[in-house]
C-alpha cells in the first residue's frame, strides 16, 4: 500500500469537496435543516451530498476499504480490515449558522488502528494530516503540540454532547474546574478541529465525551503524530471507538486526566 499516494489524493478530494460545501453554504436554504434523533442534532442536504461525493473518490483510490460514515449514504462496514471513517461535515450546527468553524474528517483504519488522517478546515482552508510512520502537517508544513509545560498555563477546549446522560452534572463539575486551572475553554463546536488544534499547538489539550468514531479517527491520529498523547478517560486506548477521550501535549495530558479521573467514575 502506498500511503503517500493516498494522502495525496485524500487531501485533493477534501478540496474537491470543501469547495461545494463551501459555496453551498453561501447560498444555504435554511428550510432544508433536518433533525436526526433530537432537536439540535442538525443535517442538510450538504452533508449528505459530500458524504456520497467523498465515498465515490474514496472507494476509486482503494476499492478494498469499507466505509464508517456518519449519515450513513453507504453501507456500513465492520468487518473488513481497512474502513474509511468518515465525518463529511464535522460542525453542521456552526455551518447552517454561518459560523464559519467545520471541517472534512477522513480517517482510515486497519482494524481497530487509524493509519492516515485528514481534517480539512474549510473556510481556512487548512488540511491537517498524517500517515502512518510519519509527521503531521497542516497543509505542507510539519506541526507539533505545544511546548506549555503545565494546565495553569494552558488553553483547552470540551463540546457539549447532544444526548445529555446521566453524567452532564458530573462533566459540568469537570469543566468547572478546568476553567479554574488553565488560561480557559473553548468551544468550537467541531471536535475534529479541537484536534487539530492540539496537533499544531493552538491550544494544548482537548476533553470531551459521547463521541462518535468518525469526530474523532482523523483528528486524534493527527495528535499522535504531532507528538501528542491521547486516551479515553479511563487511560487507555480505546478513544475512537470509545466514545470519550483526552487529548493534550505530554506534559498537561497527565494533569488532564488526573482532574477528569478524579470525578469521572
Amino acid at each position: 500500500m502506498d500511503l503517500k499516494n493516498i494522502q495525496r489524493n485524500v487531501i485533493s478530494i477534501c478540496e474537491e469537496v470543501g469547495e461545494f460545501i463551501r459555496k453551498e453554504g453561501a447560498s444555504f436554504d435554511l428550510t432544508r435543516i433536518e433533525q436526526k434523533n433530537s432537536f439540535n442534532n442538525l443535517v442538510s442536504y450538504v452533508d449528505k451530498e459530500a458524504e456520497r461525493q467523498l465515498v465515490t473518490a474514496l472507494h476509486k483510490i482503494f476499492p478494498e476499504a469499507g466505509f464508517i460514515t456518519e449519515e450513513g449514504t453507504v453501507e456500513q462496514s465492520h468487518q473488513k480490515e481497512y474502513n474509511w471513517v468518515i465525518d463529511p461535515l464535522d460542525g453542521t450546527t456552526n455551518f447552517l449558522h454561518g459560523l464559519p468553524i467545520f471541517a472534512i474528517s477522513i480517517g482510515l483504519t486497519r482494524g481497530n488502528e487509524t493509519i492516515l488522517g485528514d481534517v480539512y478546515h474549510i473556510i481556512r482552508k487548512e488540511c491537517f494530516h498524517a500517515i502512518e510512520g510519519g509527521e503531521a502537517y497542516c497543509n505542507d508544513q510539519v506541526i507539533r503540540v505545544s511546548p506549555v509545560k503545565t494546565l495553569s498555563e494552558s488553553l483547552l477546549a470540551t463540546g457539549f454532547p447532544y444526548y445529555h446522560s446521566a453524567k452532564k452534572d458530573v462533566y459540568l463539575d469537570i469543566i468547572k474546574e478546568f476553567l479554574e486551572k488553565s488560561h480557559g475553554i473553548r468551544r468550537l463546536g467541531s471536535a475534529a478541529i479541537d484536534l487539530a488544534y492540539v496537533a499544531c499547538g493552538r491550544l494544548e489539550g482537548f476533553f470531551e465525551y459521547n463521541l462518535n468514531a468518525w469526530d474523532v479517527a482523523a483528528g486524534t491520529f493527527i495528535v499522535q503524530q504531532a507528538g501528542g498523547t491521547v486516551t479515553d478517560f479511563r487511560g487507555g486506548n480505546n478513544f475512537v471507538f470509545g466514545g470519550e477521550l483526552c487529548a493534550g501535549n505530554k506534559h498537561v495530558h497527565p494533569e488532564m486526566l488526573e482532574l477528569i479521573q478524579s470525578k469521572w467514575h
